[in-house]
């Protein structure tokens, strides 16, 4: 009895601990800086600006809208 429920919780964390690792990137601009940066944690509004509405799986994709968002282009 005991085996099973050992079982069943090493076959819950193997499916659960992939998923919670996953980490999310964010474009963010400093609010004193005026520079924009990828981020993992949600900016929180008064020392960064979250730059879009949504949040991306890959810090690449993260890159890209960084690079074709206008508030972030060199002025």
């Amino acid at each position: 009895m005991i085996r099973k429920y050992l079982l069943t919780g090493f076959v819950l964390a193997a499916f659960i601990t992939p998923a919670a690792a996953m980490t999310d990137y964010y474009v963010a601009k400093g609010m004193t800086t005026k520079k924009c940066s990828v981020v993992t944690k949600k900016p929180d509004g008064t020392t960064m600006m979250m730059v879009g509405t949504m949040a991306y799986k890959t810090k690449s994709d993260a890159m890209k809208a960084m690079k074709a968002t206008p508030d972030c282009k060199a002025k």
